[in-house]
């Protein structure tokens, strides 16, 4: 078996040759294949965007002074695809009793907690819960009620509760309903950012209980009751 030449180069920096074949690398692709790598790229990025968010348009005014008519949301699925719903998230969820229609609200309410309101005010388990985003708490609807959340269910109120349709009106709303959690806002341009949800402590005042009154023991009819000066 013969043994490849290998010609010294006289110069260092000449090229070396060998009966070896030598790679080539080629800088040159072809466009069409540019062009189909590219559109592959771009859907699955589209594809990835639109399962992981959603977008809606705000339209009504049951979260004022939070939200309002005209603002462009997006919403994030992802939130509770790895992880559940929190109080004081806002969220969107389809319209238990006409699935078409999508609300906007915030969690109240958690799975196995006992919702209670009182002259508008929230208690969560018989301990008030601290709401300052609130303008009005009651007025021109009911103000009272009591619900058993369920352990897949959420209880939900709009921030404006003098003017909103929420689970006072249809009850908890099943996890199955919920779209996913509000993300970020980007029109109009004065109100782009994210989205703040609400924190709460455990330290709200308990629920005031109220003791009924005894009425007084009437006097029976026909009798009268003695003064020191005898009767008159």
């Amino acid at each position: 078996m013969s043994t490849p030449t290998i010609y010294e180069p006289l110069d260092p920096t000449a090229e070396i040759f060998t009966q070896v074949p030598q790679p080539r690398l080629s800088t040159r692709r072809s466009v069409l294949r540019e062009v189909i790598e590219t559109a592959l790229l771009v859907a699955a990025i589209y594809a990835f965007v639109n399962l992981a968010t959603a977008r809606f348009v705000v339209d009504g005014h049951s979260m004022l002074p939070n939200f309002d008519t005209d603002q462009f949301i997006i919403v994030s699925r992802l939130s509770y695809i790895i992880g559940e719903p929190r109080r004081g998230d806002v969220v969107v969820f389809h319209y238990p009793l006409q699935s078409d229609r999508d609300f906007i609200k915030r969690v109240i309410g958690l799975p196995g907690e006992t919702v209670t309101i009182l002259e508008g005010r929230v208690y969560i388990n018989g301990k008030l819960l601290d709401e300052p985003y609130i303008q009005n708490f009651c007025r021109g609807k009911s103000c009272d009620g009591e619900w058993t959340v369920g352990p897949d269910q959420v209880f939900v109120l709009g921030d404006n509760r003098n003017a909103s349709k929420d689970s006072q009106d249809f009850g908890p709303v099943d996890r199955k309903y919920i779209v996913g959690r509000a993300f970020f806002r980007y029109w109009p341009p004065e109100d782009w950012g994210l989205i703040q949800h609400w924190t709460y402590d455990d330290n709200g005042a308990p629920m005031p209980t109220y003791t009924p009154t005894s009425p007084p023991t009437p006097t029976p009819e026909g009798t009268l009751t003695p003064t020191p000066w005898g009767p008159f």
